[in-house]
Order: structure tokens, then C-alpha cells, then sequence
């Protein structure tokens, strides 16, 4: 009577397991994983996408014109768009239009994505860029469009005030006006946890970038590690199934695999990553 009992339990255990497992079931790619080959045939690119099982395409405006067409003939939904970091820094006057422009064709978001290293500093650089923000923001609000910011490395400094240059940044900025873009790659080159980033931030991070590093790299804050360390989601030392716990619990709502180096063709390694995702329950 004990071993059926026990036995019962087991079952019963293993069931309410499988019920609160979770699967992801939509994610996108960022298309500057492919920057090296999606020029050249977009339709095809971007149709193997859709195969490998994306549905949701983060875009770089760079390049928008020439793959725009392609990607209307598939089903990806352009989510996010990625615009010059000197739009929020010196040319602010183009944002307005650049915002329309992304708003007419339907994506939700914009991304200040990258501080140049002549261009960062201390505490006092962060608030300035962080005013920056705040007031594109407001320009993003006007125009119906959702302004995030993507962090590095870098963010990820102690500064002597406690805490690191992204809680400066986080602390700085108006929580209505401006997001994150979490990187989960680069946080951990940074020497910390995405988890801790997601319990930290709750509400302010819609957006994240999975990608994967390998053992021995980091902590260090200005991003140069060779490129054998970029790995796909399912490989490498971040345990994916706790980040997409803690950012669903957190809020996050587009998740978008990113590749910035690949041994071989970009478009392999994101269909190795969309198989992980596909496979994992969390």
C-alpha cells in the first residue's frame, strides 16, 4: 500500500511538472545576425527563417529598404527597429520622421542600440545620456512608438555610488518613457546574472536578445572578446530556461536570438538556436 501510494505521488508530481512547464512559443531574430548574407537574397534568408520556426523579425534601419520588400512576403512580424545611436545623440532633429516612418510600418519599437567607447564614461556621462533618452522618449510617446535602450558590456562597471553604470541609467530614466533591451549575453560578460537583471528591473524590460558565451570570458566592460566566444542559445554557460522564467515573470514580451559572430553561415546558427527554443520547457 505504501509503494502504490508512493508511486501515486510520483505520478501525480511528475503531472503538475509537466502542466507548469513552459514552452517559448513565439521568438524573433535580430536580422543583423545576418547582415553578411541577407542583402543578397532576402526573400530566401528571411523565408528560411520563417521555416526554422521565427514569427517575429527585429530589424536594423541600415539595411531596412533593401530587405523591406522581402520581408512583407513572409509572415515574420516586424517587431522592433534598430536606429542610429546618433539620432538620440546629435541628429535628434530626424528622429521625429524616422519615428513616423517606424510607426507607419508597424513596428512597436525603437532601440538606441550601441554607445560607442569614445562616447562613454562615468556617472556623470550616464545621467547626460540619460536625459538624452528621457527626451527622446517623449518624442517616441508622441508618435505612438515604445523607446528601449540596449545595453553591452559596459553598463555593467561598479561605480563607486553602489550599483553599476546600468542602474545609473535605470535610475535616471523616466520608466514611461524608456525600456530595456536586456542582452543576456553581455551581462554576462559584464560578471552579472540576467536573472538578477530581470528580478532587479520588473516592468522595464519588454525586450530581450538571447544569445549565448562561452566558460572563461569576462567580467570585463569593454566588449572585446574574441569571436569564438559568441555562442548559439542552447550551447554555453548561461542556463536559458531560468532567464526565460525570470523574464516572463518580469514582463518581457519579444525575445529575439542574436548572433554577432558565427563560425559558418549566420542563418545555420540561428535555426540551431531556434531548434533549442523549440525543444525547451522552462
Amino acid at each position: 500500500m505504501q509503494t502504490l501510494s508512493r508511486r501515486t505521488f510520483v505520478a501525480a508530481s511528475a503531472a503538475a511538472l509537466a502542466l507548469e512547464a513552459k514552452q517559448l512559443k513565439t521568438f524573433g531574430a535580430q536580422l543583423y545576425s545576418l547582415r553578411t548574407i541577407i542583402d543578397k537574397d532576402p526573400l530566401t534568408v528571411l523565408k528560411g527563417l520563417e521555416e526554422a520556426g521565427y514569427t517575429e523579425a527585429e530589424v536594423i534601419r541600415a539595411n531596412m529598404d533593401k530587405i523591406w520588400s522581402a520581408l512583407k512576403q513572409t509572415k515574420l512580424k516586424p517587431v522592433s527597429l534598430h536606429i542610429d545611436t546618433q539620432m538620440f545623440t546629435k541628429d535628434i532633429d530626424k528622429l521625429n520622421p524616422t519615428l513616423d516612418d517606424a510607426k507607419q510600418r508597424g513596428f512597436s519599437y525603437v532601440v538606441c542600440p550601441y554607445i560607442a567607447p569614445q562616447d562613454r564614461g562615468g556617472v556623470d556621462v550616464i545621467k547626460k545620456l540619460a536625459d538624452t533618452l528621457n527626451k527622446a522618449g517623449q518624442r517616441c510617446k508622441s508618435a505612438g512608438i515604445n523607446l528601449c535602450y540596449h545595453n553591452h558590456a559596459f553598463e555593467f562597471e561598479p561605480v563607486k555610488e553602489g550599483g553599476n553604470l546600468l542602474d545609473v541609467l535605470m535610475k535616471n530614466t523616466d520608466p514611461k518613457l524608456v525600456g530595456l533591451e536586456l542582452d543576456i549575453m553581455w551581462a554576462k560578460v559584464g560578471g552579472v546574472e540576467p536573472v538578477k537583471v530581470f528580478e532587479q528591473y520588473k516592468g522595464r524590460i519588454p525586450l530581450v536578445h538571447m544569445k549565448n558565451v562561452k566558460a572563461g570570458i569576462g567580467p570585463q566592460y569593454n566588449e572585446r572578446v574574441p569571436k569564438e566566444a559568441f555562442e548559439e542559445v542552447g550551447k554555453g554557460v548561461i542556463e536559458i530556461g531560468p532567464v526565460l522564467k525570470a523574464a516572463q515573470k518580469a514582463g518581457a514580451k519579444h525575445f529575439f536570438v542574436e548572433q554577432d559572430q558565427t563560425p559558418g553561415n549566420p542563418l545555420d546558427s540561428l535555426r540551431g538556436s531556434a531548434g533549442y527554443l523549440k525543444s525547451l520547457n522552462f
